[in-house]
């Protein structure tokens, strides 16, 4: 049966191995430094020994606690009144007894102990050591533990340094826990009762269920004192839960709560990111909406302004034809023919002449005081499109911060291009040359420089008054052209019906030139704004399209090393179960 759970066990280390090597290659991917560094560490150890890893602070007696488990003739520990190593120390089984050297932070000690067969056992430097980094340190150790073993001094395992190390060990990274009070020889019996229970009280309050607490004195269990050192419970626990043939299979389900652990941040921090992500999509969805509904407004701004033209085309025009008819009566003609043979009076054609030059003026004066009335209200409806646009940069939400645990450097870009986009906008606000399309400007519409010295958007009123102002010079002084050749061909034999006929058509053909262009004109300048507004979005929309595709990607990898690790976890339960 030992033969077939070990093959077992091989199967499982080997998928757990794979599955481990998947999250590393994720991890890289991310591109965070400490996670590759905390899952290399990981698939390091896979094959190590069960590992119990020795925290607490300073002068809590870690080092003697270590030595009389050991049950050693010498100390493997060194005990000393002062933190004199930053290194953490890891004890294992070989022979003969040696030191070696593994990096910076880490020293192991090869022991000939039968306990260290089955377990590997790691002293860490005092959580609230003087020493630089020292718990940075045992924070790197702490991901690939079995096994915590939290040492407090018996007299006082209430410091707050204590429990929020802790609050890490157990918030982060949900290891197992025991609770060790060392030195209980220094207590009376009640004084000890009431600090484990308080021990267990603050366990239970911070999310372990059933905490274990062991009250120990290695000093009496070094002196021989071994029924009251209170090292027999303890190791009766060691060997019913971990020593006892357990230590393998316990050893892998560790490495897979662990990788599970790891692989839960990156979903959380992936949740996030897709959280920020969505907001900013709705954020650019939101500046489309906006948009578009400003470019209507402006569109219908610019069809009232045709529509108002056209009413004072129509009204002069019409006014025009009524006098020209009745001056082309029969009776006028001959009249003004006549009268202006034996006075002064204008011959027919010098009044035509005079007619032109007279409507060309109440004409373009019509216009042009209409025009005045209604650009400024198309003017104001494409500063607001700006002004808006702006204020929904201003506002827009964040959610991912700078110091995020795995994505701060995302979150980073992400606040870059938003800062730049906000700086870039107010520029592209303030700059007049923005806001003018030289494509739609006639040679007669050029502004000159004393024309626009405002900068930005409040210049866009200028522009349209240039700009309209010239469409109806364009188009007016283009009908009128054609009417004042019609004119210059009038003769008393040319009919009435035939003059104000062909007079009817240019005036029509005016008033399809005068709603096409200026309407065409100016909506093509709504669509020129527009345009350059979105152009400032180029770099946040690479950031939307870019995080979509690597979200999807991350993901999926996350959610299939989950599938693999949740698998190995229910055929671990089913070999302890076993």
């Amino acid at each position: 049966m030992k033969g077939v759970l070990d093959e077992q066990l091989i199967i499982v280390r080997t998928e757990i191995s794979r599955s481990v090597h998947n999250l590393l290659e994720l991890a890289r991917q991310i591109g965070h430094d400490e996670l590759v560094a905390t899952i290399q560490d990981l698939a390091d150890r896979i094959d190590d020994p069960f590992m119990f890893v020795i925290v607490g602070e300073v002068k809590a007696g870690k080092s003697s606690f270590i030595n009389a488990l050991l049950e050693t003739e010498t100390d493997i520990c060194k005990v000393a009144p002062s933190p004199m190593t930053d290194t953490i120390q890891q004890i294992t089984y070989g022979e003969p007894a040696r030191e070696e050297i593994i990096n910076t932070y880490l020293k192991r000690l090869y022991q000939p102990v039968d306990i260290l067969k089955d377990i590997a056992i790691v002293d860490t430097p005092g959580t609230n050591t003087i020493i630089d980094h020292h718990q940075e340190i045992t924070e790197r150790f702490i991901p690939g533990a079995d096994l915590i073993i939290f040492v407090f001094e018996a007299k006082n395992p209430y410091r707050q340094s204590a429990w929020e190390f802790f609050d890490f060990i157990h918030a982060d990274w949900r290891k197992k826990i025991i609770f060790i009070l060392q030195q209980k020889d220094l207590m009376e019996a009640d004084d000890l009762a009431v600090n484990i229970e308080g021990v267990r009280r603050h366990a239970r309050e911070k999310g372990i269920d059933d905490p274990l607490v062991f009250a120990v004195s290695a000093k009496q269990e070094q002196a021989g004192e071994k029924d009251e050192s209170g090292y027999n419970p303890l190791r009766a626990y060691i060997q019913e839960s971990v020593t006892g043939g357990k230590a393998p299979v316990l050893k892998l389900e560790s490495n897979v709560n662990t990788a599970l652990s790891v692989s839960r941040k990156i979903e959380e921090g992936l949740a996030v990111r897709r959280e920020q992500w969505e907001v900013d999509k709705a954020f650019r969805e939101d500046i489309d909406e906006t948009l578009e509904k400003q470019t209507q407004i402006c569109r219908d701004q610019v069809d009232l302004l045709v529509e108002n033209l056209l009413a004072g085309y129509d009204k002069t025009m019409w006014e025009k034809t009524e006098e020209l008819s009745g001056v082309l009566s029969f009776g006028s003609v001959l009249k003004r023919s006549f009268a202006s043979i034996f006075t002064k009076n204008p011959s027919v054609k010098e009044w035509l002449t005079g007619f032109a030059t007279e409507m060309e003026e109440e004409l373009n004066a019509s216009l042009r005081q209409k025009l005045n009335d209604r650009v400024l209200d198309l003017a104001e409806s494409i500063q607001q499109m700006g002004q808006i646009i702006d204020l929904k940069i201003r506002s827009s939400k964040t959610i991912l911060k700078d110091d995020h645990e795995i994505f701060s450097d995302i979150a980073e870009k992400r606040s870059r291009i938003l800062t730049e986009l906000q700086q870039t906008f107010v520029e592209f606000l303030n700059k007049a040359d923005n806001f003018k399309d030289e494509t739609i400007f006639t040679q007669k519409d050029k502004m000159s420089p004393h024309l626009a010295t405002g900068g930005g958007i409040a210049v866009v009123g200028v522009i349209l008054t240039v700009l309209t102002n010239g469409m109806v010079f364009d188009i007016t002084g283009g009908v009128l052209t054609a009417i004042g050749f019609l004119f210059a061909g009038v003769s008393l034999g040319l009919q009435k019906r035939k003059i104000l006929s062909k007079f009817k058509e240019e005036i029509k053909i005016g008033r399809s030139k005068l709603e096409e262009d200026v309407t065409d004109r100016l909506k093509q300048y709504v669509v020129f704004v527009r345009t350059q507004i979105e152009k400032n979005f180029g770099e946040f929309d690479l950031l939307l399209a870019t995080e979509e595709g690597e979200l999807k990607n991350l993901s999926n990898k996350q959610a299939d090393i989950v599938q693999g690790l949740q698998k190995l976890e229910s055929d671990l339960n089913k070999m302890m179960a076993g």
